[in-house]
């Protein structure tokens, strides 16, 4: 473990707030998760900065940069103090970063510092934290994955995982997509790539890497988050629990999961795939919409997600068929799952 790396190891197992005092598009790029955004400079602040730097040099970019910073101090204080519970903290170590641990991070400590609170700065910043967050996923994980058709209820059964104590990883929930056309209704938006990968690193640092991690089956792309190349190669050669159903069974399924959903948002999803679909069966899906006939508008794009699972399903090895058809998705399949395995 390097430097920076212990570094960090030490920064994280302070307890206390944790500010982030990058810029606004800095922080929304990627932060440490559950950190505070109180930023010296705001975006164009910060390009203005950036520009000078370039131009003229770091000293003239330093004063440009203390010019902004004497005329906000006050409204920064105000935004910690608001941020910061003086009489429950003031005993706690406040944690602080910016880009590289330079100028912005040490500024903040200084004037907590004159507030007698006790902060501390991560050397080299956010940088050593992706690196961290990177170097994460190069190492080996026992992954086991949970495929499956389209409605065989591969989320519903992670949940009932994660519910039980197994350690998951819901990489949908993390990217706020179900991987289909269909997969961002009644999502919120989603995150950067790159706190998609926080997401995922956090979760894995969370877990013991002896132990099963169960991870559902997914293309490399979720919706505009993709998934970590070296994590997905370890998908891809992981251990597998194939899940069967039934066709009514998956029908009831997607059914309960899409039927919620406005009608023209449904029927925006259809024609993002009509091409895939043809004509007639796209027609059908959206009569049947209209009619809230759901049964239909199901079976007309089941046919299409099946062939798009079998034509992605990269090797048939390592698999092992688990037939569920009929069985409710409790306790009971528990057993079942670690029987498999």
């Amino acid at each position: 473990m390097n430097f920076k790396r212990k570094e960090l190891e030490k920064f994280r197992c302070f307890k206390g707030p944790l500010i982030d005092v990058r810029s606004p598009s800095e922080y929304y790029k990627g932060n440490m998760p559950n950190s505070i955004n109180i930023p010296i400079f705001d975006n164009e602040e910060r390009a203005i900065i950036g520009t000078i730097y370039k131009k003229k040099g770091r000293e003239k970019a330093v004063i440009e940069g203390l010019k902004f910073f004497e005329k906000k101090i006050e409204p920064l204080l105000d935004n910690l103090f608001k941020n910061i519970d003086s009489n429950k903290n003031n005993e706690l170590s406040i944690r602080v970063y910016c880009s590289r641990g330079g100028m912005r991070s040490q500024s903040i400590a200084w004037l907590l510092e004159k507030y007698k609170f006790t902060p501390i700065t991560l050397k080299g910043g956010y940088k050593t934290y992706r690196r961290w967050i990177l170097d994460s996923f190069s190492k080996k994980w026992n992954i086991v994955i949970i495929g499956g058709k389209t409605g065989t209820g591969k989320t519903r059964l992670l949940s009932l995982l994660e519910k039980y104590k197994y350690q998951t990883i819901d990489l949908e929930g993390f990217a706020c997509h179900r991987g289909s056309t269909f997969g961002g209704l009644g999502m919120k938006g989603q995150p950067s790539n790159e706190q998609f990968e926080n997401r995922i690193a956090e979760k894995l640092y969370s877990f013991n890497c002896i132990h099963n991690i169960f991870v559902e089956a997914e293309s490399a792309n979720i919706g505009k988050c993709k998934i970590p190349h070296e994590f997905f190669n370890q998908m891809k050669t992981s251990r597998r629990i194939e899940i069967l159903r039934s066709e009514s069974n998956r029908l009831d399924e997607l059914i309960n999961t899409y039927s919620v959903f406005k009608k023209e948002e449904l029927k925006e999803c259809v024609l993002r795939i009509k091409k895939r679909l043809g004509p007639q069966r796209t027609k059908i899906a959206l009569d049947s919409i209209d009619m809230e006939k759901w049964d239909l508008v199901c079976k007309s794009v089941l046919d299409y997600y099946d062939r798009c699972y079998e034509y992605e399903k990269v090797s048939k090895e390592n698999i092992k068929l688990l037939d569920l058809t009929n069985k409710k998705y409790d306790e009971n399949i528990l057993d079942l799952i670690n029987n498999v395995l």
